[in-house]
């Protein structure tokens, strides 16, 4: 493979994306108390009771859905699906010239959110989450963590995108 700029643009995102997730949940390992059995996780707020911070291990995928599957089906839909998709993602990026730096850039958000927290399944056995958002009852966001954010925000580029490409044709 022909290592371009644009190349070095992709992997410079998704490198920089897990470094980024993995030093936050390092820091909330080591400094924040967890959830166990016994007793919730440790809140501490960052904007009044509006946006906290905690430790939960999610077991499962999104919202911890997928935390009851057996132990074969949860490898199967939480690790080897995942790991699947990531690498064609990736393999779609690289050879496609004809995407837009905006859409290199969500892809590539997308594949360093989804290697960072399948990297977590595969060491820790779940994933750290840790930002919680609640205001007032008018918006609520489950536990969860940057590499989600990037995930999410990297769908959220992909869709505006599509719209203002479908727009101008």
């Amino acid at each position: 493979m022909n290592f371009t700029k644009r190349s070095f643009y992709i992997f410079a995102v998704i490198i920089l994306t897990i470094a980024a997730d993995q030093i936050s949940k390092v820091i909330v390992r080591a400094n924040v108390i967890g959830r166990t059995a016994s007793q919730p996780s440790e809140r501490i707020p960052i904007i009044g009771d509006y946006f906290t911070l905690m430790n939960v291990e999610n077991t499962g995928a999104f919202l911890g859905m997928g935390s009851d599957l057996n132990p074969a089906l949860r490898i199967v839909f939480l690790l080897v699906l995942p790991i699947l998709v990531l690498g064609l993602v990736l393999r779609h990026i690289l050879k496609d010239k004809s995407l837009d730096n905006w859409s290199l850039f969500a892809f590539a958000s997308i594949i360093g959110g989804g290697v960072a927290n399948v990297y977590d399944r595969i060491v820790y056995g779940s994933v750290t989450d840790f930002l919680f958002i609640d205001l007032g009852g008018v918006f609520r966001t489950g536990i969860f963590n940057l590499a989600d954010m990037s995930v999410s925000a990297g769908m959220i580029i992909l869709l505006f995108v599509s719209f203002t490409q479908k727009k101008k044709a």
